[in-house]
């Protein structure tokens, strides 16, 4: 099966088994590996990459719904070398541990915020809901969003 569609800005053209989810084609095929493979059943959302905005756990995202899709991933978040706000608020509070659903968290983030820059925090735990972490306890990545909230809005 033929797809066309882009990942983090770039036109992609690939062929692939129809079969194949989208993190299995981001990781095996383009070698984007910061998009983490863990449960394999959409309910961890280490694997949690924007679709067009809307934040979607990339392990039971069928390849064949990606045609013309925008598609962003953790190396498609910082900009010219330098990091997104969302991520320097999640290094400057600790919001890592072991890091692997990190990724993740960020772009479920991103999705919120772009959606709502101001979220409450029980809006903060709603946008999550979707991401777990087995280190931190949440505390941390509540203050990360909240820290990036304020500071992507100072940039607009």
């Amino acid at each position: 099966m033929k797809v066309n569609f882009f990942v983090n800005g770039k036109a992609v053209h690939l062929e692939v088994d129809p079969d194949k989810t989208l993190l299995q084609v981001l990781r095996d095929h383009m070698g984007l590996l910061g998009t983490k493979e863990a449960c394999g059943k959409g309910e961890c959302g280490a694997c949690t990459v924007l679709v067009d905005g809307d934040a979607v756990t990339s392990c039971i995202y069928p390849i064949g719904k990606i045609q013309g899709k925008h598609v962003v991933t953790i190396e498609g978040l910082s900009q010219a070398g330098c990091l997104h706000p969302i991520q320097e608020a999640f290094c400057q509070t600790g919001a890592v541990q072991c890091g692997y659903c990190t990724p993740g968290m960020i772009l479920s983030t991103k999705a919120l915020l772009d959606k709502n820059p101001n979220p409450t925090e029980a809006e903060i735990r709603r946008g999550l809901s979707g991401n777990i972490c087995r280190c931190t306890g949440y505390v941390r990545i509540i203050e990360a969003v909240k820290l990036a909230a304020a500071m992507m809005r100072e940039e607009q």
